[in-house]
């Protein structure tokens, strides 16, 4: 995430110094602990959290934690990703407080540009997602179109909003006041949004109120009014990620004038520093439930401090990729795609399709930004143009059919032709097929090979997996070969696919976590590819096969 990219870089190189010790001395630890107060500091984290924070790591340092550690530097690192975790509110996250009889009220409270009202529709459409019946409230009756920027995020989102004047349709539903009702007058229109979602069956209610440039008394009045009016389930406090030192502040005020339950971090895409957002659940002691992280409705997660711990420290967050690859792969279609990729009759046709599944998870800069070790691919990152799964989408639908399941007969003529109908050069069709046979041999062979779902903690073993040797069948949990080999080589391919130096060394991606038992739609795993190095050198390594290699320049 952008908002945290210059301090991953910073806390990376204040481990860099560590990788070629062996023993650690206590000036070792004070030189690393003075470089990581430094990058809190400058990220604007709050100085009572550095200050803290920096203690506990020195003093778990120092003991026999680390002393007695194979790999002290490593352990120095793992002491980091906890505590972080713990700054980020490790223990009081929890999921949403529903109520016992509906409709869940949910009220959102914060300053002027936080992003409270674009944070109403994401959070509505993750609820319609998550299989609720949500109703937006426009309560913001001071700013000049806050209303109508509502409705026209309601109706992006498919869900339904109720406002003091008559609003624009949708496919969730149209906004549900007349006009010169309760106009001016917001906790009118929370009640009776209340009242309204009661008769009409919502089950979530979600209460966009007004905010302010700066926290004043009127501010914080009006919002308790609302609050002692509805009665909500949950307020969440909708924090910008870029705030900077005021962060705290703002927190502080909104804890003492609203009581807020949780908190949210918008705008985690921005290039600001967002150290000081770090700070808020340390401060108030309320959990982070949700970041928003784009201008997509899609753009916005659960928070997990682990997970985020692991994102500053570079270490990748495969779960959340996971999860919601579990939400948006078909499992039957994904497991077709694993056994033509086995066969070696995966064809364009197929890829299209693929193509698709994975568009459903994000733009391919947060897929790939979920990964371990990113950061020192952040550039390639940048200068990823995600116009170009646009491009080739058009150049496959271009094709006939014949031509996609088997490109070996577009020739010169079939290519021109492609070009002109797709709105691109010959050149770029030429590149498309040429990465697409790189591709496609590529996965061939990482479905003979144990994919992720052969790595211990990833569930059970990849699909595909291709003919089988011939020899003796063997017992059932035995192992072939010398160990101490077999075990170098799956500590290898381990490594390999979390990103982790092959040296061993102390990098953040060393640490992933390993989720308990999730796995991966099949098939999955070899579309995003595995090359070590055989890609394209615009994309890291590890990306350069399967989609990866497909989008490379």
């Amino acid at each position: 995430m952008a908002a945290f990219s210059s301090l991953t870089d910073r806390l990376s190189n204040a481990f860099k110094h560590l990788k070629s010790k062996g023993k650690l001395s206590e000036a070792d630890i004070d030189g690393t602990i003075r470089e990581i107060r430094r990058a809190l500091l400058d990220a604007d984290v709050a100085l009572d959290v550095v200050r803290s924070f920096t203690a506990r790591i020195r003093e778990r340092a120092l003991g026999t934690e680390v002393s007695q550690a194979l790999n002290p530097a490593q352990q120095v690192v793992k002491i980091v990703d906890e505590e972080l975790t713990e700054v980020l509110g490790a223990g009081v996250d929890r999921p949403l407080n529903f109520a016992k009889n509906p409709p869940t009220v949910i009220m959102l409270a914060g300053l002027q540009g936080a992003g409270k009202t674009t944070l109403a529709g994401k959070l509505g459409y993750w609820l319609k997602d998550s299989g609720h019946t949500p109703l937006l409230v426009a309560a913001d009756l001071q700013r000049p179109n806050a209303v109508t920027q509502l409705q026209v995020v309601g109706e992006r989102a498919g869900v339904p909003v109720y406002a003091p004047e008559k609003g624009v349709q949708s496919d969730g539903g149209e906004a549900v006041a007349s006009p010169g009702q309760t106009t001016g007058d917001p906790v009118k229109v929370a009640r009776d949004a209340v009242a309204l979602a009661k008769q009409k069956l919502y089950d979530t209610v979600i209460i966009d109120t007004a905010g302010r440039l700066g926290v004043d008394e009127e501010l914080m009045k009006q919002a308790r009014n609302i609050r002692d009016a509805v009665q909500p389930d949950e307020i969440l406090f909708v924090i910008d990620a870029m705030i900077g030192q005021d962060a705290v502040r703002t927190a502080k005020a909104f804890d003492e004038g609203v009581d807020f339950t949780g908190v949210v971090l918008s705008k985690l895409d921005g290039d600001a520093r967002g150290g000081a957002a770090l700070s808020v659940a340390s401060v108030t002691g309320k959990p982070i439930l949700f970041s928003s992280t784009g201008e997509g409705l899609k753009d916005f997660e659960v928070f997990h401090p682990d997970r985020m711990a692991s994102r500053i420290l570079d270490m990748g967050d495969i779960m959340t990729l996971i999860e919601q690859a579990q939400r948006q792969f078909d499992e039957e279609e994904a497991k077709k795609a694993a056994a033509k990729i086995s066969e070696g009759s995966f064809g364009l046709d197929d890829f299209l399709d693929q193509l698709q599944q994975v568009r459903k998870l994000g733009s391919m800069k947060s897929l790939l930004g979920m990964m371990p070790g990113m950061a020192q691919h952040r550039k390639e990152l940048e200068q990823f143009d995600e116009r170009e799964i646009d491009r080739t989408e058009a150049i496959i639908r271009s094709m006939t059919p014949a031509e996609r399941r088997d490109p070996k007969i577009i020739d010169g003529s079939r290519r021109a032709r492609i070009a002109y109908g797709s709105g691109v050069t010959v050149s770029q069709v030429n590149a498309l097929l040429q990465r697409f046979e790189q591709a496609a041999k590529m996965m061939k062979r990482m479905s003979n090979k144990a994919g992720m779902g052969g790595i211990p903690g990833f569930g059970g073993p990849a699909m595909g997996g291709g003919k089988k040797g011939k020899g003796k069948n063997k017992k059932k949990g035995s192992k072939s070969g010398n160990p101490m080999k077999r075990e170098a080589e799956e500590k290898a391919l381990r490594d390999r696919l979390s990103g982790k130096p092959a040296d061993g060394a102390s990098g953040g991606s060393a640490f992933a976590k390993k989720p308990q038992n999730p796995a991966l739609p099949a098939g999955l795993d070899e579309l995003m590819g595995d090359a070590a190095g055989n890609g394209t050198p615009d994309l890291p390594p590890n990306l350069g096969g399967g989609l990866g290699g497909l989008f490379g320049r």
